[in-house]
């Protein structure tokens, strides 16, 4: 199963898209595609439309059963924590990580955003 959701997608991608995925949504495309085409798909999607951003969630063989993808700007962001991917949608550097002395492990440590 691959799920590729669009931001600002170009008729031409959008038809190309629909003879191997559904659209129930506008940008929202699913389908099930071996590997092989998902990729030659995402290829031709990234070669032909450039300012486009994608988020692919994909099945694949790991401890979650998929993969997580961006490519170009999103609303979402895939973040990968203790080998599983997560997907945010705002954050903020955790305030913590900049009092800390330089360490690789926490270089790249975030905290989930919290609305007030």
């Amino acid at each position: 199963m691959t799920v590729l959701i669009a931001n600002n997608t170009p008729d031409a991608i959008r038809g190309m898209l629909k003879r191997w995925f559904i659209e129930p949504k506008p940008n929202v495309f699913v389908g099930t595609v071996n590997k092989k085409t998902r990729d030659k798909t995402i290829e031709y999607v990234l070669r032909n439309a450039k300012d486009l951003g994608l988020l692919i969630i994909a099945t694949e063989k790991n401890s979650q059963g998929f993969i997580v993808k961006n490519f170009g700007q999103t609303d979402r962001i895939p973040v990968k924590k203790s080998g599983h991917f997560l997907v945010a949608e705002k954050w903020q550097e955790n305030q913590n990580d900049k009092e800390m002395p330089e360490n690789p492990l926490l270089k790249n440590s975030y905290v989930w955003y919290t609305p007030k």
